[in-house]
């Protein structure tokens, strides 16, 4: 197995030799959308020279076009460890849980409840509320733990009962980093009959994902957080999906489906998922003649092990500068519970100034709620929020002292 190689990935980023003032850019907002290697780049393109039709044709750059829809949704059943008949595209992981919430609200009744938790992005919880609106159905909360930004399963047993119908968690906190317990919230779950809808959005990036080794029933995420196209997908467990109401055309094929889909982000979105392979046979210990499934998921371990040195390493420069606060989960024995993203305030300095003093450096970090509204304003951070470092495997410790620098520089600036 090779070293890992994080100068060689990073040759393959375009958007990594962009200057800023005379220096490289610095880019730590991973968790709101990823830069994208080139060869995502080349399949856009391509897409556009040899394929751009619209589907069904009986002529040869539609037939192109949808044997790159099919690839799509067998990558995307390969990265999430389901079958490709089970995949759902659509334009991001908002915008399907609305339009699939839905459906699975339409099988509930008026008493039926669902429950939500407050560490969440807002996009698996308000589409829930809005469906329990229109179906009288109750929503509860499963509340966090705000010492550590975790969710507690006893907290969940607390809120489950026979009427439960849905339970909808994220895989791991786009704002903060919690890795969330998904199997045991699973079998909880199934154990008074309800259904799970993962958000898995921050989480496919830096874990290895397996929603049937879990038992979701249905597991979200968004092909621009993983180096891919802004093009969303969701998998929904056939014996499931296959029964719910359809709202759609009446001559559209697919179950969910509607209009005509972003093909040309499916074919990046496939490169996305062919690059993280390339990772796993490279890096990982794959075999170079290894299926997909097993390349992406060595790919995602080694992605894994390089983020959390990675983080540890910045976690030990942030904490080093007085004035700066990591917000959740932050002792050792807990980095195996959190993803390579760090929430953090600063003492006298509000998010956007510093956010705005790094920028003004060449440093790209988010600052706000980044929609886990309901966990900034439960931490009293509201509105301001935090600032938010996201590490992704393409970004380096001298990237992280070229931070830590800048941020000491902001908070003695503040202390002064």
């Amino acid at each position: 197995m090779t070293t890992f190689d994080v100068d060689a990935i990073r040759a393959r980023f375009p958007a990594l030799s962009l200057t800023h003032e005379g220096r490289p850019m610095v880019f730590f907002d991973g968790p709101g959308g990823t830069q994208v290697p080139s060869t995502v780049i080349d399949a856009v393109v391509r897409y556009y020279r040899e394929s751009n039709a619209n589907h069904c044709g009986a002529f040869l750059t539609s037939e192109r076009s949808d044997a790159i829809v099919d690839d799509a949704h067998a990558a995307l059943a390969d990265l999430l460890g389901v079958d490709a008949d089970e995949i759902t595209l659509g334009p991001n992981m908002t915008t399907l849980t609305f339009h699939i919430s839905r459906s699975i609200a339409a099988t509930m009744r008026p008493g039926d409840e669902i429950v939500v938790s407050g560490l969440d992005h807002q996009a698996n919880v308000d589409p829930w509320i809005a469906a329990a609106r229109d179906s009288e159905v109750i929503v509860r909360t499963w509340e966090p733990r705000l010492e550590d930004c975790t969710l507690r399963l006893e907290g969940l047993d607390a809120v489950l009962n026979e009427r439960t119908k849905l339970v909808a968690v994220g895989w791991a906190s786009n704002a903060v980093g919690t890795i969330n317990p998904i199997a045991e919230v699973v079998a909880r779950a199934h154990r008074v009959g309800a259904w799970v809808f993962v958000d898995a959005v921050h989480a496919a990036p830096h874990l290895a994902l397996d929603a049937r080794a879990v038992g979701a029933d249905f597991v979200a995420c968004s092909a621009y957080k993983f180096f891919g196209p802004h093009v969303g997908a969701v998998y929904g467990r056939r014996e499931i999906a296959e029964k719910l109401p359809t709202y759609k055309v009446r001559p559209a094929s697919h179950h969910f489906e509607t209009g005509t889909g972003n093909f040309e982000g499916y074919a990046g979105a496939v490169a996305a998922i062919e690059y993280l392979a390339d990772i796993g046979r490279r890096y990982g210990g794959a075999a170079a003649d290894s299926a997909r499934r097993a390349a992406l998921r060595a790919g995602m371990r080694a992605i894994r092990a390089y983020e959390l040195d990675l983080y540890r390493y910045l976690a030990t420069r942030l904490t080093a500068i007085e004035g700066v606060e990591i917000v959740g989960l932050t002792a050792e024995a807990d980095m195996d519970r959190r993803t390579p993203t760090a929430a953090i305030r600063i003492a006298g300095v509000t998010p956007r100034a510093a956010a705005e003093r790094l920028g003004a450096r060449g440093i790209a970090v988010w600052d706000g709620d980044f929609y886990a509204t309901g966990l900034i304003e439960r931490l009293g951070l509201a509105p301001d929020g935090v600032v938010r470092i996201g590490l992704t495997h393409y970004n380096t410790r001298a990237e992280v002292d070229r931070l830590a620098e800048e941020l000491a520089n902001i908070a003695g600036h503040s202390a002064a």
